[in-house]
């Protein structure tokens, strides 16, 4: 008997299959919101058709940081010490700018002992995607509360969290990041419509995604548990993303879709559910999650997009091509321009 071909398999513009955008096996925790992350970043990458070498992942310390090694195992990738990837990672995306970097960290990570150079990341609006999975605890130190715990949010033992909580978005928002989304791990449409968008866009995005922790922070009285965010997230818009390698023409009513255009070509649409909202009013942006945060609620979407502001290397004027491949020649000042710099100093 003849024995049947199997069918093949399928690749993506690229002509890679998505095993090539796959990483290890997973060490966290069955049901981690984290894995469905990495499981999104998987699927976004296949489907953008991004060349994986041509990606550098980063990462701190905590059950977020190890993500990375769960996904894009072609890819550059430097695991930092905790609460210093920013630097790392400008430092690596300045040697080599046609780097894509991507950098997960967590609530901990981030907004804790990471605080300071999350902040002055911010600022800098260096090209990559920061990724915060927010769940709300310390996983990895017995699941006492992290700086992003909400008010009034209660430990499995009941103790209630009493102090202010950080939110990431507001500081991205307020210190120059020019896209800034909030997500849900469960939300895995919306989350994919989100990372697309990240990759197209030319600046720094901050994606803050609610990871529920299944051993110390997904039961009752958890504001970061898989039951809370279904009862309170407030989808602020439809996306539909659109990459510029695809021509697709929809017919949409008036007034009911916003779309704009990335860098690359790709469009965003943004379509109203409930509220005209416009991602690109800042004063609105801040103004929509202080009045969700009075609320008991959750909004997830688009929640700033600024296309105008330059990013870092461009800021600094760099050459086009990559430091990294520079020669010693053009990197290293001649004997001359050191001898005008001592002399200024004399």
């Amino acid at each position: 008997m003849g024995t049947t071909a199997a069918p093949p398999k399928k690749t993506n513009r690229i002509g890679l299959e998505v095993a090539q955008y796959k990483g290890g096996r997973t060490t966290l925790c069955a049901g981690c919101g984290h894995n469905s992350i990495s499981e999104r970043i998987i699927e976004c990458f296949f489907e953008m058709g991004v060349e994986p070498w041509t990606v550098a992942k980063f990462s701190g310390i905590g059950c977020s940081s190890k993500s990375p090694a769960y996904f894009l195992n072609l890819a550059h990738g430097f695991n930092g010490v905790h609460g210093r990837a920013p630097s790392v990672a400008t430092g690596a995306i300045l040697a080599n700018r046609n780097l894509l970097g991507i950098t997960v960290s967590g609530d901990g990570d981030t907004a804790s002992i990471g605080i300071g150079q999350f902040i002055h990341m911010l600022r800098r609006n260096v090209r990559q995607i920061y990724i915060i999975e927010n769940n709300g605890v310390y996983g990895l130190t017995k699941g006492q509360f992290s700086a992003t715990a909400d008010l009034g949010a209660k430990l499995k033992s009941g103790v209630a969290n009493d102090l202010t909580p950080i939110d990431c978005c507001v500081e991205a928002i307020q210190l120059g990041a020019t896209l800034v989304a909030r997500s849900f791990s469960g939300d895995k449409r919306q989350l994919l419509a989100i990372l697309k968008t990240a990759i197209a866009h030319n600046g720094l995005s901050i994606i803050d995604v609610i990871s529920p922790c299944v051993t110390f922070n997904d039961h009752e009285g958890s504001t970061k548990s898989y039951s809370y965010m279904k009862e309170h997230d407030e989808p602020l818009h439809e996306l539909d993303f659109v990459p510029f390698f695809q021509d697709i023409s929809v017919e949409i009513p008036e007034g009911e879709v916003r779309e704009v255009t990335l860098h690359d070509g790709s469009k965003l649409r943004l379509k109203k559910l409930g509220r005209d909202y416009d991602p690109t009013d800042k004063l609105n942006a801040l103004r929509t999650l202080y009045e969700a945060e009075k609320q008991g609620h959750v909004v997830t979407g688009i929640l700033h997009l600024d296309t105008s502001r330059p990013h870092f290397v461009d800021l600094l004027n760099l050459v086009e091509e990559p430091l990294a491949t520079l020669p010693e020649e053009r990197v290293r000042p001649p004997r001359e321009a050191l001898e005008a710099v001592m002399e200024e100093l004399r």
